[in-house]
């Protein structure tokens, strides 16, 4: 991969909390407009590496390069950096359920950007309609929405801005099969629209042969595998065949306490 060409750049990432390291030495670039799907079983390491590629938390070594600025210092200016250049999609949805939709979608614009209230909405509204939600849904409540209602105020929220790179996690957990396709749909049409990088987690197998350009599976905090979609079901390493097909016979392991 050329370096004109990257938009993400992580060498030797590492981060624990206590005796407990998490992630033990990541290396991953991310192409410029290219989505790249990070899949792995729970306390891989996944949503710490997110983070960490946000800014949220601060790594204990290591580089991330955003555009060519190592924001792995977690400076104040960093944070500010990462924080207008991206959007993220939260696993929960994360609305505030004290606020409106079309606020809970414009609350970077209002209170970051500070933008004037009338402009403010007219965006969310746009936004609104880019995930196929009405103006109406706009002035809802966040209790009033449906699980797939909340998942696409959560994209629109996440597009608001037009960032360059949006963060999705775990984009279709709860939702079923029809409505998680659904918004499979419309994360590859926002992210083509925007043309914007995205990175996501998930462990959802239908999802990241849909949405990603690149897979990359996390394993005890290192990335074991890197490959297309379509390499997947042939990759010839046996944990990712354990975890692709969903087999619990293999060389993972999962902790499981006996009574």
């Amino acid at each position: 991969m050329s370096e004109a060409k990257k938009k993400i750049h992580v060498r030797g990432l590492k981060k624990a909390f206590g005796s407990n390291e998490v992630l033990r030495g990541i290396d991953l670039d991310v192409e410029d407009g290219k989505s790249m799907v990070i899949i792995g079983g729970s306390g891989s390491g996944k949503s710490v590496l997110i983070k960490c590629l946000l800014g949220v938390i601060k790594p204990d070594s290591g580089v991330i390069d955003i555009d060519g600025r190592n924001i792995s210092r977690h400076t104040s200016a960093d944070q500010r950096y990462m924080s207008r250049k991206s959007g993220m999609l939260f696993q929960g949805s994360a609305l505030f359920d004290s606020l409106p939709v079309w606020e809970n979608i414009a609350f970077r614009l209002l209170y970051a950007e500070k933008k004037p209230r009338k402009a403010a909405k007219e965006k969310a509204i746009e936004c609104l309609a880019l995930v196929g939600l009405s103006p109406e849904v706009g002035d809802l409540s966040p209790s009033e929405l449906s699980g797939g209602m909340k998942k696409r105020v959560s994209l629109a929220r996440a597009i608001a801005s037009d960032p360059e790179i949006i963060f999705f996690d775990e984009p279709t957990t709860g939702l079923d099969p029809i409505m998680a396709d659904v918004i499979n749909n419309l994360i590859l049409e926002r992210v083509k629209a925007l043309g914007a990088t995205a990175i996501s987690i998930t462990h959802d197998m239908a999802s990241a042969r849909k949405i990603a350009d690149d897979i990359a599976m996390l394993y005890q905090g290192q990335i074991i595998w890197r490959g297309k979609p379509e390499e997947m079901e042939n990759s010839g390493n046996p944990m990712v065949d354990q975890f692709v097909h969903g087999r619990a016979e293999g060389p993972i392991q999962m902790q499981v306490k006996r009574r």
